[in-house]
Formats: C-alpha cells, sequence, structure tokens
C-alpha cells in the first residue's frame, strides 16, 4: 500500500482536507500510520527495542500511541488522532474510521490475544473504549463516548456506558455518523416500563370502580375527578425528556377536598432542579381551569438517593 492510497483515503474521510501539501504536513493521524508501518516491520524480523522506540517517537511526534504488535489494515484513517491508543495484540481491518480520544484496550494481564479485533469498514467516534479480546463486526458503528466490552454484531450501531446495541443494522455501509440521529436504548426501556406501569394502574382503577355498595360509588366519584385532573397534566411537558409528567411518573399523589381545594404532590430528584418553578406554574395553571376547582397547591417531594438510609436498611436486614 503506498503513499498515495493513504493521501485519497484522508481526502476521501474528513471534508477539511484542502490540499495534498496539507495532507503531508498537517495531519498527524497518517504521520502516526506511517511510523507505525516502521515499527511494525522492525516488530515483525525481532529488532523488539527499535520497534518500541519508534513507536514511542511516534507517540511523541504525533500523541498516538499504536504498540509495534498491532495489526492495521488498508486505509485506515485516524480523524485528529490526539489521545488514540491501540494495545498490542488489536487487529484493525480496511477503511476505518477512528476518531481522537478512541483507545483499542486490553484486559487481561496474560499475554494472549487481549485487545479488540476491528474488522472492515467501522466507524469508531471520538472518546471510545472498546477493551478486551472482543471483535466489531464489519461495517459497525461505535457511538462517541461509548465502552464497548462486548462483541458487536456486523452493521450494528452502539451507543452508551456500557455500549448497547441501539440499531441491530445499519441501513448503509456508509462511513458518516450522525450523533443526532441515533437512538437512545435506554430511553426505550423506560418508555416500555413506563408504559407497563400506566396499564397496571388503569387495571387497578377498574378493580376500585368495580367496588359494590356506597365506599365503590365513592372511590368511582373520586377516581374520575383524578383522571380529569391527570388527563388535564398530560399538556405539561418536561422540557429535559419530551414525555409529559403524569407518563414519566412525576405524579405521585393528589388530594381532593369537598371544598374545591385541590392538593397535588410532584416527585423530583432535588428541589433545587432548575425546572421545578416551571413545572409548578404549569401544573396550577391546568388545574385551576378546571370546573370546580378553588385553589391549588403543588408540593414537591424531595427523595433524594440516600446511601446512609440504605446502609442502614441492609444491616437491619441482616
Amino acid at each position: 500500500m503506498g503513499f498515495r492510497e493513504d493521501i485519497r483515503t484522508v481526502f476521501a474521510k474528513d471534508p477539511a482536507a484542502r490540499s495534498v501539501l496539507e495532507v503531508i504536513t498537517c495531519y498527524p493521524g497518517l504521520h502516526a500510520i506511517w511510523l507505525h508501518r516502521i515499527s511494525h516491520f522492525l516488530w515483525r524480523h525481532r529488532l523488539i527495542f527499535l520497534a518500541r522506540f519508534t513507536s514511542h517517537i511516534s507517540r511523541f511526534l504525533t500523541g498516538v500511541e499504536i504498540h509495534p504488535g498491532a495489526k492495521i489494515g488498508k486505509r485506515f484513517f485516524i480523524d485528529h488522532g490526539m489521545g488514540v491508543v491501540i494495545g498490542e495484540t488489536a487487529e484493525v481491518g480496511d477503511d476505518v474510521l477512528m476518531y481522537m480520544g478512541t483507545v483499542l484496550g486490553g484486559t487481561s494481564l496474560d499475554k494472549v490475544k487481549r485487545h479488540p479485533t476491528i474488522e472492515d469498514n467501522v466507524v469508531i467516534g471520538a472518546g471510545s473504549i472498546i477493551l478486551g479480546p472482543i471483535t466489531v463486526g464489519r461495517g459497525a458503528k461505535i457511538g462517541a463516548g461509548s465502552v464497548v466490552v462486548r462483541p458487536v454484531p456486523a452493521g450494528a450501531t452502539v451507543v452508551g456506558v456500557p455500549g448497547r446495541i441501539a440499531e441491530p443494522q445499519c441501513p448503509a455501509m456508509a462511513t458518516d455518523l450522525n450523533y443526532a440521529d441515533l437512538p437512545d436504548p435506554m430511553l426505550r426501556v423506560v418508555s416500555r416500563l413506563l408504559d407497563r406501569q400506566n396499564r397496571l394502574e388503569d387495571r387497578l382503577r377498574d378493580l376500585q370502580k368495580a367496588l359494590p355498595g356506597p365506599e365503590g360509588e365513592r372511590l368511582s366519584a373520586q377516581i374520575e375527578r383524578e383522571e380529569e385532573i391527570l388527563e388535564a397534566l398530560r399538556d405539561v411537558l418536561d422540557p429535559e425528556v419530551g414525555i409529559d409528567i403524569v407518563d414519566l411518573g412525576l405524579i405521585k399523589d393528589i388530594t381532593i377536598s369537598d371544598d374545591g381545594k385541590v392538593a397535588v404532590n410532584m416527585v423530583l430528584t432535588s428541589r433545587v432542579c432548575p425546572m421545578v418553578s416551571h413545572l409548578t406554574e404549569q401544573i396550577c395553571r391546568r388545574v385551576e381551569g378546571l370546573p370546580g376547582v378553588r385553589q391549588v397547591e403543588v408540593k414537591v417531594l424531595d427523595e433524594p438517593w440516600n446511601w446512609d438510609q440504605f446502609v442502614r436498611r441492609q444491616k437491619a436486614r441482616a
């Protein structure tokens, strides 16, 4: 593989490249690959010290650390380069695009295959970490900042810490990675849990309405009034996640008195949340617009994580 192919690869994968002179002189990722070929040649010929010393010089000059034993394929491009670390037993296939801050690290102290294998046409986002002797399949995409510790199927998109498969297959083997369009697998799971919770609450309300006698009639009337209030509150969205406060589970309790007073208990992680005033104002406005409501009081229940309380409970159970 010649220098011309390396230069063409830079133009193909970096729209910021303007001229051949600029690519040759101002691309540390390209310099790191050229120096690695020298150190890898020395490594294969058992000139261990010279190989390590060459890679050390490359690290000093480019900010990219590639062990001489690593196997690098054709048309491999490191964009920006600073902070990239590629371990001894790592293998990188052809047409791989890697951004700054990426680590192909090991998880074992034994002298065995302990670094990842990256197959062809993989895109690895900035700051992502891939650990252990795992395989990232052909055409996969690793989102920025992801920590991947499990094998990645071909064509999959991985995001998050630890890395989770957000899409089983990419629509095409392109090298672009539009982070704004990457799905959130955890939000998908939370949405399903909230849907299940809402279904269970609906079933519980149906059972309460079916109770016989005056108590059942009282509960039925109260539930209908609460449902009217909850329906009004579905117009209030949490701006951070784009889900209404009812489906998000922020409304813990609603108390309705005979004189038209309504008390709404809202659960947040902290009273200092910047959205408290906004959400409280929106709740009051929606509930006060309902017929028969004279006064609305919103209470924010501060329920932060209490580690000491958790420890005490665990000791009591033991």
